[in-house]
């Protein structure tokens, strides 16, 4: 409970947390918020690390010249569609048995579920989309390997996905990320980004929910 209760805390005061680790890591702030990436794409057991907000802070951090924005550009982009090059090797190793594990403490079957039925709606374009989307941007590249994707159609979604993803969320947060309006309620706008972010995820839950008690209805 204590590591949750730290877990968020460090989530939503990105701005707190960050110049500490910056400062006092040096150019090991880069690894770090490598490996943060990679991990948050590219295993499925850790959906819950920071991917968008942690972009954005990053973005805004370095127009205020604690990092390089070129060096972030180019690491987090190789992280991202790294990491999901590797879940997609793993989902594609381990394939179709996976969806009989019972939960873990970290795997959730229900996410796996959610994001296969969002795959078979929407194609190989779940790589992009899913790019947007907390939870099912880890689960989608698992899914593609399970579902036995081709990699030469997968890698063309991940690289696209992945540049799209880095490009919008750290320049977002170079170029805004310390207007005034923006500095100042900081933690605030990192909820929101956070909540747009699941927006899309909800929306469609509910939607079949709807869909699903209709069905019921009429049986």
């Amino acid at each position: 409970m204590d590591f949750i209760i730290y877990f968020v805390d460090f989530f939503v005061h990105l701005d707190k947390y960050l110049p500490l680790i910056i400062q006092s890591c040096g150019v090991w702030a880069y690894v770090i918020v490598f490996l943060v990436i990679f991990c948050e794409t590219g295993l499925v057991v850790t959906p819950i690390l920071p991917g968008d907000s942690l972009l954005f802070a990053l973005g805004a951090f370095a127009a205020q010249g604690a990092l390089n924005i070129e060096i972030l550009l180019i690491l987090l982009c190789l992280a991202a569609v790294g990491g999901d090059s590797v879940n997609y090797a793993i989902g594609h190793y381990i394939g179709p048995k996976v969806f009989h594990y019972e939960d873990g403490r970290f795997f959730k079957k229900e996410y796996l579920i959610k994001t296969h039925q969002f795959y078979e709606k929407h194609g190989g374009k779940t790589i992009i989309i899913a790019r947007f989307m907390p939870i099912i941007r880890t689960f989608a590249p698992f899914v593609a390997g399970v579902g036995a994707m081709s990699y030469s159609r997968f890698i063309l979604y991940n690289i696209t996905g992945g540049i799209a993803w880095v490009f919008l969320f750290l320049l977002g947060g170079y170029f805004f990320g310390n207007i005034p309006s923006v500095k100042n309620n900081f933690t605030i706008v990192i909820i929101a980004i956070v909540i747009i972010s699941v927006m899309p995820g909800v929306v469609e839950y509910g939607r079949q929910k709807l869909i699903a008690s209709r069905e019921k209805i009429r049986k």
